[in-house]
């Protein structure tokens, strides 16, 4: 565990040790600097029908520590940590935004996978899932969104991060009874929200540049609403929502499944936002089928 922080060796939960021990680092060339990117990601599993999975803001593939090893006993499955978030590398030249992570994510793709795959996106990686699906079709059979962003207006906070309001904001975001705070809102039972936990959502806060990718990510407007493209989505969609999400709510999975022509909606009682760590064996089972 030399390329993560320290604390992960603190790491107790054995999902969150096994998937901590199988992370690598890849090397990814891609059109947006000279340099190349290194990238975090996780590969588990063998087989066809290959599955990516794409985590949330400010989080990372870690946040896959009870779904992944399910999957991977049929797929062969893959975790990658987006560019500005996780592990992956924040290179000083860079700009984060859903443009560039897109592109990056493309790239990685390309060097790693290079065959279509069921795209899951969980959280904003929802939103993500769909735009790369839409920029580059040819990469993805099916689509899969967990309590997904993507249908509201985009936030306008970006307009207020200049100095010193910036750093402040992110500031607040570090702050570990506030990330508690937030972790505790995503569960419907609360006592997922444990020590181990908490250390999963922060170890990624001690890589280089966390603060000034996160600025920059925020400045660019992030993830609006895909309600006018969602029609042209051609995939296979199978949309997975916890019934009790106080993150995103509940309105946006009907939404969803009114607006895309070939989907189909998955509840998950008694779950809050994030199904695929609270009900990891029902998400799987939804994703599998």
């Amino acid at each position: 565990m030399v390329f993560l922080p320290f604390e992960a060796q603190k790491l107790t939960e054995k999902t969150s040790i096994d998937l901590v021990n199988r992370i690598k680092f890849e090397d990814i060339s891609t059109p947006l600097s000279p340099k190349s990117i290194s990238t975090s990601y996780v590969r588990w599993g063998e087989g066809n029908s290959p599955i990516l999975l794409i985590h949330g803001f400010d989080s990372s593939l870690l946040e896959f520590r009870r779904l992944l090893p399910i999957l991977s006993q049929q797929h062969r499955t893959w975790a990658v940590d987006l560019l500005g978030f996780g592990f992956t590398k924040r290179n000083s030249e860079l700009l984060f935004s859903p443009d560039t992570i897109k592109t990056h994510l493309y790239y990685t793709w390309k060097t790693l996978i290079e065959q279509p795959v069921t795209l899951v996106g969980a959280s904003m990686g929802g939103a993500t899932a769909i735009d790369f699906t839409l920029t580059y079709p040819e990469a993805v059979s099916k689509l899969v969104l967990i309590d997904s962003a993507g249908l509201a207006a985009p936030p306008k906070i970006g307009k207020l991060m200049f100095p010193p309001f910036d750093y402040l904001a992110t500031a607040f975001l570090r702050n570990l009874k506030v990330r508690q705070k937030i972790s505790e809102s995503a569960y419907y039972d609360k006592s997922f929200a444990n020590k181990d936990a908490q250390l999963c959502a922060a170890l990624h806060l001690q890589c280089e540049r966390w603060s000034q990718a996160l600025i920059s990510f925020t400045k660019s407007g992030g993830y609006g609403s895909f309600k006018q493209k969602i029609i042209n989505l051609k995939q296979p969609t199978t949309i997975i929502w916890g019934e009790n999400d106080k993150i995103l709510g509940t309105k946006d999975a009907d939404k969803f499944k009114e607006l895309m022509p070939n989907s189909q909606l998955i509840w998950i009682p008694q779950c809050g936002h994030v199904p695929h760590l609270e009900k990891a064996e029902l998400t799987a089972k939804a994703i599998i089928n």
